[in-house]
């Protein structure tokens, strides 16, 4: 029993200590420095037609600090399905396209990359932002011509944001300036994927943003994802339909 407790012990030490030498080096490494004017995001916001709750303003605040930081950002995003999570996430992207850089939103299905990408592109259109914000789709069903240019977009930095699913780290995927890399349910992803996502930015200073539906308490939260800043989204917009949970057969 006592030998057990030894081994446990020292794995649970051994997890801590790659954490903790993984946060003070990714913290002391320079980021991306992201000052919006509010050019874009003031409009976009306004679009909503309806206020952001406070729990996500306060989160918003906790992530654009982050980005006005001159050290890298990497913030674990937590928050119920249906809490607005994707709105915080397409702020930080739009506020990395008012600075002149490039965005990233990994998700790990096509469905979902599409709902994204629909949602995002209305949102632009109502706030007025379309003709100043190129957003793009790229997914795996993406083949020769439509890819190319695609790719061509990317690497010139006529496209700001992107959103897609794993083809976004694929090799030939290049970027002009890409400082945000927002991934969503990052547990889908292996550490490698989403490192070769981030390394994407020549000078390594890409900020990282990723999401969570998943309920993790705080504790172990900073045992399992000790190298990330903590952010949770604690409230549910008012009038949103209750989330369902079923077990389907």
């Amino acid at each position: 029993k006592e030998a057990k407790r030894r081994i446990a012990y020292d794995e649970i030490l051994a997890n801590q200590l790659v954490l903790a030498i993984s946060r003070n080096k990714f913290k002391t490494e320079s980021g991306a420095k992201i000052i919006p004017s509010g050019e874009f995001i003031e409009p976009f916001v306004k679009s909503f037609g309806y206020e952001l709750t406070g729990a996500q303003k306060r989160v918003l605040s906790e992530v654009m600090t982050d980005l006005k930081s001159e050290n890298r950002m990497l913030r674990l995003l937590q928050g119920d399905v249906g809490s607005g999570k994707t709105i915080i996430a397409m702020i930080a992207l739009l506020a990395t396209a008012e600075s002149g850089g490039q965005g990233a939103f990994m998700v790990p299905t096509e469905i979902l990359a599409q709902q994204h990408f629909e949602t995002f592109t209305k949102l632009l259109d109502k706030s007025g932002l379309s003709d100043k914000v190129r957003i793009i789709l790229l997914t795996g069903k993406d083949k020769g011509k439509i890819k190319t240019e695609k790719l061509s977009l990317l690497e010139n930095g006529l496209a700001n944001i992107v959103i897609g699913t794993h083809a976004i780290f694929q090799e030939k995927v290049k970027f002009k300036n890409l400082l945000l890399s927002v991934i969503d349910e990052q547990h889908k992803f292996g550490v490698h994927q989403r490192l070769s996502l981030t390394n994407k930015n020549s000078e390594n200073k890409c900020n990282i943003l990723t999401m969570t539906a998943t309920p993790i308490p705080r504790t172990l939260a900073m045992t399992s994802f000790g190298d990330m800043d903590l952010s949770i989204i604690d409230e549910m917009p008012p009038n949103r339909k209750e989330v369902e949970t079923k077990v389907m057969n």
